[in-house]
């Protein structure tokens, strides 16, 4: 294993119903002023918003909105909330919602308490933000593990930039698996993906030569994510379904399948710049582009795609080569893919565009790669294969 230095700072409330037992005495530490953000729709047309609004004034608090969080938030929006959270002298600000709510929430904290533009402060002068507004975040969307981390991912529409900034760490957060009944099911099975290609990206990170600790925790989550998602098929009421594959979105990004890994995610910044020109949905773009740049990548780490395939997608490696092995299991997870509904061409999500295609090949994010880094030409190649 790679030298580590591990610290979190995350509380987690975690099960069924964790939101009426916890949130009243969780908020009690903080300010009055409440900032409540959240998305455009799922949480206003169903109970979530009412009781939580109710737990927080029987707290004493006064709320102020902050809604239509869009996904892939933008950085208009960022500015916007910063700038109510101001105008309203904002003690803390409380997410609901999924990545994108969350995502957002992390940089309105961190800008709200700048004088200075956020962007500028992290791209052109590479500096970071050091005071936030306090936050915590309840999750009605799991997949994106974003309630663990102080990352976020904004689109920069005047730069046509889908790209990341630091922010705060939620305080803590609020993992209740019956609110992620009040998200739509293709939603829902989407950010499910979204764990999974986290999980992945991890654990084809700069290949060693055998497998740690953190690559062996990680194949039992991955497991645990195309099970559980198979029974939320079968059933979406699955509360118990639902509950593992919320705790499989946190572990994903809270640190503990990383330790001691180099990782890389490739398939997550190509995605990222297919969003900024045409604000696909992230689990699906993923969804598409990882069978497609796993086949132009396997033969550079045979042996750790051949382990993937084997203890993961439950290929018989017996008379076949690692590659074979490992080409077995690249098919077997577009399979899979296909089976939960998720689309394997960019086409099934009315992406057609080859001039889009050529931009965002020019533009991403170059990264060293898992197993090799990628030239633009080549990632021109995979996105073209992706149509």
């Amino acid at each position: 294993m790679e030298k580590f230095i591990y610290e979190y700072p995350i509380k987690t409330y975690f099960g069924a119903n964790a939101v009426q037992e916890y949130l009243a005495e969780a908020v009690k530490p903080y300010g009055k002023r409440v900032m409540l953000a959240y998305g455009g729709g799922s949480v206003k047309k169903t109970s979530v918003y009412d009781e939580i609004c109710a737990i927080l004034k029987a707290a004493g608090k006064e709320i102020t909105d902050f809604s239509g969080i869009m996904p892939n938030p933008t950085y208009a929006k960022v500015q916007e909330g910063a700038k109510l959270a101001k105008e309203n002298d904002i003690d803390f600000i409380l997410s609901v919602g999924g990545g994108s709510v969350i995502d957002c929430c992390k940089i309105v904290s961190a800008q709200a308490k700048l004088d200075e533009d956020i962007w500028e402060l992290e791209y052109s002068k590479g500096g970071k933000p050091s005071e936030f507004i306090p936050m915590a975040a309840i999750v009605t969307v799991t997949g994106t593990g974003a309630e663990m981390n102080n990352g976020a991912v904004i689109t920069n529409e005047a730069l046509q930039q889908k790209s990341p900034l630091w922010g705060t760490y939620a305080d803590f957060v609020i993992l209740d698996s019956e609110y992620t009944k009040s998200v739509p099911q293709k939603q829902y099975i989407s950010g499910c993906f979204d764990t999974l290609s986290h999980c992945m990206e991890t654990y084809l990170g700069t290949p060693q030569e055998k497998n740690n600790l953190s690559d062996d925790i990680n194949e039992a989550v991955m497991r645990s994510v195309i099970e559980n998602t198979r029974k939320i098929i079968a059933n979406p009421d699955d509360s118990e379904a639902r509950s593992e594959l919320a705790w499989a979105s946190s572990m994903a990004e809270n640190g503990i399948l990383k330790i001691g890994k180099v990782t890389d995610f490739q398939a997550h910044t190509i995605e990222h710049q297919v969003g900024a020109y045409t604000n696909c949905n992230h689990g699906m773009g993923l969804a598409v582009i990882h069978p497609v740049l796993y086949r132009h990548i396997y033969k550079d780490a045979p042996w750790k795609f051949a382990r993937l395939a084997t203890e993961v997608f439950g290929v018989n490696p017996d008379g076949k080569t690692e590659e074979e092995t490992a080409l077995e299991g690249i098919n077997a997870l577009e399979a899979y893919i296909k089976e939960i509904g998720l689309p394997t061409r960019f086409s099934e999500m009315g992406i057609t565009d080859r001039e889009v295609i050529k931009k965002t090949a020019d533009t991403c994010i170059l990264t060293a790669g898992c197993c090799k880094k990628l030239a633009r030409e080549e990632i021109l190649d995979i996105l073209t294969e992706c149509l």
